[in-house]
């Protein structure tokens, strides 16, 4: 499987409460964890035993070079993460509250750097793989290319579009599967989801864009699923949340997994949701991703 996305290091503190603006108010541990979306699918895909290729692009310092060996250490294979000789890596400051809700901010650094030749170079990473996982934490140019690129070679693209950021409708029907949150969803389709109905009619208008199959996830609420042929919804099991940061990109790492294996789109899901359950119930983003045995 290829995962093309961003790597950052993730600097977290917990604490009771969100400030409200300008107030400073005493938190509680720090912590260093290593982050990014695209780092964080690939390493959710490698620990769950599938061969893992990782495109990114980190700066020349310490974050970068820690970034890249926990990588290899994950058992990723790193040839296309280039390093950026100007740039700082990527670098997420985020605030955790009592109940594992948390609160983000990313200085993207090299992460905005990753440029279309840089996929063009890694074409031989393309055509060895059936599916082709994307976020949204680097530049659009970049992502839309390379979902050119899938089109192209006839590879299966899977975006999530995550951080929100609204997309060109030229792109939704070279896509073989979207996986926004029911916040995404709704800034990109203009419904509000508060109910399997709504999250329904949101999928609707994703299809009618030209997307070939969609999932809506749903956090506790686990994850929403139609295309032309079906729809379901697979809840997740109650668990106490610890952190969630990286809960959505644990779900898709797994889920491209379970599709990769042949898993049927019920599944695929059912997996994806029991990975992201587990991962909720530990602190860490890479570190929060479950091993195969866990699920």
């Amino acid at each position: 499987m290829l995962v093309i996305g961003s790597s950052n290091t993730d600097m977290v503190v917990k604490t009771s409460r969100f400030p409200a603006p300008g107030e400073t108010i005493i938190g509680g541990d720090f912590f260093i964890f290593p982050g990014g979306k695209g780092a964080n699918q690939a390493v959710a895909a490698a620990r769950l035993g599938v061969r893992t290729t990782f495109i990114c692009r980190t700066g020349d310092d310490l974050f970068g070079r820690q970034a890249l060996e926990g990588f290899r250490n994950e058992g990723i294979d790193t040839t296309y993460c280039s390093v950026d000789p100007e740039a700082a890596s990527g670098v997420a400051l985020i605030t955790i509250n009592a109940e594992g809700q948390n609160e983000i901010v990313v200085a993207p650094g090299a992460n905005d750097r990753l440029m279309p030749e840089h996929l063009d170079a890694a074409k031989s990473a393309f055509t060895n793989n059936e599916y082709v996982l994307f976020q949204l934490e680097i530049p659009m140019a970049t992502v839309s290319h390379g979902i050119q690129m899938c089109r192209d070679l006839g590879i299966k693209a899977i975006l999530n579009p995550a951080p929100a950021a609204l997309l060109d409708k030229n792109l939704y029907p070279k896509l073989y599967l979207i996986t926004p949150n029911e916040k995404e969803a709704e800034m990109l389709t203009g419904i509000s989801i508060d109910d399997l109905a709504s999250a329904d009619k949101a999928a609707d208008r994703f299809l009618a864009w030209g997307v070939k199959q969609v999932i809506i996830t749903l956090g506790a609420g686990g994850a929403y699923f139609k295309d032309g042929e079906q729809a379901f919804h697979i809840p997740a099991p109650i668990i106490q949340a610890v952190d969630t940061t990286a809960a959505g990109d644990i779900f898709n790492g797994a889920l491209a997994v379970a599709l990769s294996q042949g898993q049927s789109w019920k599944e695929a899901v059912r997996f994806a949701v029991k990975a992201a359950s587990l991962s909720v119930s530990r602190l860490g983003a890479q570190a929060s991703a479950p091993y195969l045995y866990e699920i």
